[in-house]
């Protein structure tokens, strides 16, 4: 029984935070084929200067500009490789170590995460969490309450 779990556990993905903290203004795409229009990441709208952190542990492998376009790729610990773009500047370099949660760099007026299983794009967005609150209760005879104990990181994929 514990190795199907075990089994099990490697097939649900490492639920990551988000790299910034603003909405997704255009979601994933795919590509009908490799040279094919289509949105291979997510687009967010974070105010310009934002901090972009790393979503998970890695080394980064590219970080420079391409297409007058500045871009860090993280190879991560779990296997994927994580993109990120429209970046205003780059905190790391090439062969820098990185943990999950360390910023990486700042955004410009526009911020792109891609998600990366060898070399196909995967919709990034099951894999990125949502604060999940705990429900409690709240006296109602006027004492005062309890405070909230610190959200957990949901995904979507997760169980």
């Amino acid at each position: 029984m514990i190795g199907i779990v075990a089994s099990l556990a490697l097939l649900v993905p490492n639920c990551y935070q988000p790299p910034v903290t603003s909405p997704i203004v255009d979601r994933f795409r795919a590509p009908a084929c490799s040279y094919c229009p289509g949105n291979r990441g997510l687009e967010y709208e974070p105010p310009a200067g934002s901090r972009v952190a790393a979503v998970a542990a890695g080394i980064v492998k590219f970080s420079g500009v391409v297409a007058l376009v500045r871009y860090l790729v993280i190879e991560q610990a779990d296997g994927r490789s994580a993109t990120y773009g429209r970046l205003a500047a780059a905190r790391v370099v090439v062969g820098t170590r990185v943990r999950q949660g360390d910023v990486i760099g700042s955004t410009t007026d526009r911020f792109y995460f891609g998600l990366r299983v060898g070399d196909r794009y995967v919709d990034p967005a099951p894999f990125l969490g949502a604060p999940r609150h705990r429900p409690r209760l709240v006296p109602i005879d006027g004492s005062a309450a309890r405070p909230a104990p610190p959200p957990t990181i949901a995904c979507a994929a997760s169980p």
